[in-house]
């Protein structure tokens, strides 16, 4: 069983969602990523995605190609990924990691030696944003020798029969896209992604989460009934392009959005509430 089909386990058995952080590596430096990292998993993230620094990251909306432009100014490179995570293992194995990025990245290395590497530094998943599920044969059979989950994402505008296709080749679990277009957008339709989430969920067994127009507890909360688990990203982007006290920024929204995502807080307040009555 690889670790994130044991977190989502966990995470069904406590009747909650997973919440799932993306960040950028090496914004605004390697080490203030590490930092960001910690701090998340202390206040209840149960998944990091950490996006690798490209050029031409086509999937993004503004905030986000900041956070790879960022990181590309500091020069981090796909070595500097592993070593991120080889850094993170020494204080945390339990966390789930993925790498979100696009193919020309992990091409250059090659399907065996990005495995392999993978593999030893702690790395447990990988979404490659532009990799179709046709042209992803050498990736997908060094992920399975080496149980690491090959994440894909869906789009609003998916067929079913294409959505049937890449749920048979994904594993760990589902991204649905919630909105059309990059992310960060902010006309989420909450009505919406519940719908197409549970259309997907009649087509596959694993967690489906949705990822894109996420910002805040209320946004959370509008999905969380539908969906395994959300993917929040640009607004932490923003916090860490903002400055300042980055930690204490991603801190509070961290826990913001963790608190928002468990039914179990929200049964205590609910019974603390009661007990004034």
């Amino acid at each position: 069983m690889t670790k994130i089909k044991e977190v989502f386990e966990t995470i069904k058995a406590e009747d909650r969602k997973a919440l799932i952080n993306y960040i950028v590596v090496g914004d605004p430096d390697l080490k203030t990523t590490l930092e960001v990292m910690k701090v998340m998993v202390n206040e209840g993230v149960d998944i990091i995605e950490l996006g690798i620094p490209f050029s031409d990251p086509m999937a993004e909306g503004v905030s986000i190609q900041k956070g790879h432009e960022r990181a590309l100014e500091k020069g981090t490179t796909i070595t500097d990924a592993f070593s991120l995570v080889e850094s993170f293992r020494e204080i945390n194995k339990e966390t789930p990691l993925v790498f979100m990025g696009y193919m020309n990245t992990f091409e250059s290395l090659g399907a065996e030696k990005f495995m392999s590497e993978a593999l030893r530094v702690g790395l447990d998943g990988l979404l490659i944003v532009d990799m179709p599920p046709e042209e992803s044969s050498d990736f997908t059979l060094q992920a399975k020798k080496n149980d690491i989950d090959i994440i894909r994402l869906i789009a609003p505008t998916t067929s079913l029969d294409r959505a049937s296709n890449i749920c048979s080749k994904s594993s760990g679990y589902v991204y649905y896209i919630s909105v059309k277009g990059i992310t960060g957008a902010a006309n989420l339709d909450s009505a919406d992604a519940k719908q197409k989430v549970q259309e997907l969920k009649g087509l596959t067994e694993l967690p489906v989460v949705i990822g894109f127009g996420i910002k805040d507890a209320d946004s959370a909360i509008s999905v969380k009934d539908a969906a395994d688990g959300v993917v929040v990203g640009s607004v932490f982007v923003d916090l860490i392009g903002e400055g300042g006290d980055i930690l204490e920024k991603v801190t509070k929204k961290t826990r913001e959005l963790s608190e928002a995502l468990s039914l179990n807080d929200t049964l205590k307040n609910f019974a603390e509430i009661c007990e004034h009555f």
